[in-house]
């Protein structure tokens, strides 16, 4: 007698799964094979990155003068360098420096800076507008990397000092120690530039929405300006941030890896940057190859995954497929 209407309530859960935006979301990424298979790589890299202090077989600087440049062991399962550190280990803090510096940097630049100025830009327009898109022009036109590379080398030493104070401070040693200061101040100096690309993306979308009927009414209702931007214009650009944010990832990764390899930044704890730099030689890639091939396979697969799942998520939240 119940056995239709469990079925029939059943059917109706299930429709109204399907309903629900961030189900059929998932969905139809869960079937591009391609960006699921990027997904697990970029989490498998983050998550070893977040978890490195405790997976790492041994710490980023441990050295065994004894056993330099060991082949792949039981103990070392991806050899060592020419200092004894284990090879295995000093990828997985490596993928700790990108995904501390990768994170800060896009919540820091694009996310807070460049969403926040966005929406102001395209909500007031006018002077407010004329100011800040200016502004954002003659960041964009500035060369970065020299100006990235003069803030590091005379800002370095001061934020060192600074970290130290804290320290003292707070009692909490190791900061300094951990190259912390190197990261922070990299990051600071590339998200001072790199708010402007979101800055852009929002306006545009900002312009075209302030004159629709809902945000008109709530301005009739009352509505205070940070409502209307934060709850009644933000959830809007949802979609637009998730793909600009993917993209935003992959790039400054790249830049942390460029910039380490180019020698600016990381001084203190090991980078993929770092890594391929040191045994880019072609007399170490025919003794060595391991050494270089494998940070930068790790590279190229965590680019090639991110500019997969940046092109799934344009396809899966583009309006036209809904």
């Amino acid at each position: 007698m119940n056995q239709p209407a469990l079925s029939t309530a059943g059917t109706m859960e299930a429709a109204e799964v399907r309903r629900v935006p961030q189900f059929r979301f998932l969905r139809r990424l869960l079937r591009r094979p391609v960006a699921v298979g990027g997904v697990l790589f970029i989490l498998i890299v983050y998550m070893a990155g977040i978890l490195a202090p405790l997976i790492a077989p041994y710490d980023f600087d441990k050295a065994d003068l004894h056993n330099t440049f060991a082949g792949p062991t039981g103990d070392h399962l991806l050899g060592t360098d020419r200092l004894g550190r284990d090879v295995f280990s000093r990828l997985i803090w490596s993928a700790q420096t990108t995904v501390i510096f990768s994170v800060f940097t896009v919540v820091s630049g694009s996310l807070i800076l460049g969403v926040s100025l966005g929406l102001i830009s395209g909500y007031f327009a006018g002077r407010v507008d004329n100011f800040l898109m200016r502004a954002a022009d003659m960041l964009y036109s500035v060369p970065t990397l020299l100006l990235v590379l003069i803030i590091n080398a005379t800002m370095v030493d001061r934020v060192k000092d600074l970290f130290r104070d804290v320290e003292d401070f707070t009692g909490v040693g190791g900061l300094t120690r951990s190259g912390i200061p190197n990261l922070f101040l990299l990051s600071v100096a590339l998200s001072i530039f790199g708010w402007v690309g979101m800055a852009r993306l929002v306006r545009s979308q900002v312009l075209s929405l302030r004159e629709t009927d809902y945000v008109l009414a709530a301005k009739a209702a009352g509505g205070s300006t940070p409502r209307i931007l934060f709850r009644h214009l933000l959830p809007q650009l949802t979609n637009l941030m998730v793909v600009a944010v993917t993209y935003s990832l992959g790039a400054v990764a790249l830049a942390e890896i460029t910039l380490t390899f180019l020698g600016i930044g990381v001084e203190d704890r090991p980078s993929f940057g770092v890594m391929i730099f040191q045994y880019a030689g072609p007399t170490n890639v025919r003794a060595h190859p391991m050494l270089i091939f494998a940070p930068a396979i790790i590279v190229a697969l965590l680019m090639l995954s991110f500019n997969l799942l940046g092109d799934a998520l344009t396809d899966v939240l583009s309006p036209r497929l809904r």
